[in-house]
């Protein structure tokens, strides 16, 4: 008896608990309480036999010279209707930390520590600052990142990246300019009705080509220090950035697993490596579809293809139609690791000049290898950029290059990595020049 009260108490006490949660835990609250008005009746029930029970022993023994009397047999026990929730097992009250609370902010982060040195001692030709091209040997500050997620309901999420840059103008200007460029690389909220469809508004990395999509701001997420120049960040072949809508999903497909993005939004801004953060610089938005496949046979492949149009006005270039057609082939396994991208990206001048299509491709391979030496991946890129003279838009702000790159990742922990590698560049038009690049890349 004393169980089942301890058992009463514990119930009322969580019931309120219960109550303050979800709106879909109404159905338990409901048979937590009927079990509840089970209990106490039967421990009323009980305490009625006790009584009873008391009551016989208490009472005076018969006179002896009384006839005996056949011994009546003892009365059945009472009988307790039984409901359904009586027969089967008691519903069970979900721990604290299973139930789902909203909202739910969890936070991941990023950083790396670079240091480089080669024998570029001119103009860097058009290379972003991402790709560690300096006139100077010596050690820099990687980016620091943060990312911000939440879960606002079961099916609406909330999503951010925000990066910290140092700058090489630090201390300079009136007023002095910060140490560290602050960006919000990323902000998006979702509302997945399921796997075939999911609609978003923000910001994103825009979804035309693999890597841009599989390897975000944080250099311990991908294999070699750098990012390929055609999708670098603060480069211009490539939008990079995506301000608008994307709708979403994945299909089976009959084991070909189908997925694919839509989006509508605006376009580059009058700096072309920049998008419409503040809004587009025209009344035409940008558009874009991407497909791809994940097979089910072929476990850890992927391929696909892009397209992407816009109109844009620059500041320093006429103002053109864009098309960006793209392709990928991936194998995602790290025993190998292959990736492979092609982009074109096509310019019409809405002047009559001429049109003119500027080509980017790179291939990368590398291998985890095996047992003891596991920590190490050893892995090579090659890279192709060409940009023609009459592409106004690009001639001054993308570089024409190809380069090799080789080198290794030694794994320190699941966290953190060293990386070294050794690159060669071809330019067109400039020197060619080379170097080494080491870097320590880490999450927490």
């Amino acid at each position: 008896m004393k169980r089942t009260l301890h058992s009463v108490c514990l119930l009322l006490a969580l019931a309120p608990w219960i109550h303050a949660q979800d709106a879909a835990q109404t159905e338990l609250i409901q048979k937590l309480l009927t079990r509840i008005d089970s209990l106490e009746k039967r421990v009323e029930e009980l305490e009625k036999e006790k009584s009873g029970a008391a009551a016989v022993a208490a009472a005076p023994a018969a006179p002896a010279a009384q006839t005996p009397k056949t011994p009546a047999p003892p009365a059945p026990a009472p009988q307790v209707a039984l409901h359904s929730h009586d027969t089967a097992p008691p519903p069970e009250i979900p721990p604290v930390d299973t139930v789902p609370q909203y909202p739910s902010l969890k936070i991941a982060g990023f950083g790396d520590v670079d240091f480089s040195a080669l024998n570029l001692h001119g103009p860097n030709g058009g290379f972003g600052a991402q790709t560690l091209l300096t006139p100077h040997s010596g050690f820099e500050e990687g980016q620091f990142v943060l990312h911000f997620s939440s879960a606002l309901s079961p099916k609406v999420t909330v999503f951010s990246e925000v990066s910290m840059t140092a700058r090489s103008d630090a201390g300079t200007g009136t007023p002095p300019a910060t140490g560290f460029n602050v960006e919000l690389e990323r902000l998006i909220i979702r509302y997945a009705l399921n796997d075939y469809f999911k609609l978003s508004f923000g910001r994103y990395h825009t979804p035309i080509n693999y890597w841009n999509t599989a390897f975000h701001h944080g250099a311990w997420l991908q294999t070699t220090i750098s990012r390929p120049e055609m999708i670098q960040f603060g480069g211009s072949f490539l939008p990079v950035h995506f301000v608008g809508a994307l709708v979403e999903g994945s299909t089976p497909a009959d084991g070909w697993n189908l997925n694919y993005n839509v989006g509508v939004g605006n376009g580059r801004g009058q700096v072309i490596s920049r998008d419409g953060d503040f809004g587009d610089v025209n009344n035409s938005r940008a558009t874009l579809v991407n497909v791809f496949v994940k097979p089910e046979f072929l476990y850890g492949a992927q391929a696909g293809g892009s397209f992407y149009h816009d109109q844009l006005n620059p500041l320093t270039a006429p103002s053109a139609e864009e098309f960006i057609e793209t392709g990928h082939l991936v194998w995602a396994k790290e025993t190998p690791e292959f990736i492979a991208e092609f982009a074109n990206v096509t310019h019409k001048p809405n002047n009559g000049g001429v049109t003119s299509n500027s080509q980017a491709f790179y291939v990368q391979t590398a291998y985890r290898l095996p047992k003891s030496l596991k920590v190490l991946k050893p892995y090579y890129r090659f890279e192709y950029l060409r940009v023609p003279q009459s592409d106004a838009i690009f001639r001054n702000v993308v570089p024409s290059f190809s380069a090799s790159t080789a080198g290794i990742r030694y794994d320190i922990s699941t966290f953190a990595a060293f990386k070294m590698e050794y690159r060669n560049y071809d330019r067109r038009a400039l020197p060619s020049f080379h170097g080494v690049f080491l870097q320590t890349a880490f999450t927490f």
